[in-house]
């Protein structure tokens, strides 16, 4: 009930991958607007537009006669670190969205209380 609840929730997302088996549910990854504009050097410049794309990812872990479900966004910001090198500018790490994050939480939430379920 509760991994069928997770993966409706996640069907307005692009679905990579998904396994019942193993409970967990993967997003591809999605151009989203930056969480802040951040500017580069003395000269304040942009470093490459600062895209940013997430994935989500959702965990479905059932002990006993309890089911946990985890929600992780995992968030990269394409820009320039300086320096010439291939290492310069490629996609790096940068911290997930709170509101993301309880958004999903939050509908997965309501899913469960509509098939009858009281989440905590």
């Amino acid at each position: 009930m509760v991994w069928d609840a997770s993966l409706e929730v996640m069907k307005g997302e692009s679905i990579a991958s998904s396994s019942k088996e193993k409970g967990l549910i993967e997003t591809g990854w999605i151009d989203v607007a930056p969480l802040t504009e951040r500017a580069f050097g003395i000269f304040s410049r942009e470093g490459f537009g600062n895209k940013e794309r997430a994935r989500l990812s959702l965990s479905v872990n059932r002990t006993h006669d309890v089911t946990s479900v985890s929600a992780l966004e995992t968030r990269q910001r394409w820009h320039s670190r300086g320096g010439v090198t291939s290492q310069a500018t490629k996609w790096w790490p940068t911290e997930p969205s709170e509101v993301t994050t309880n958004e999903i939480v939050n509908r997965i939430n309501a899913k469960l209380k509509e098939q009858g379920c009281l989440p905590t």
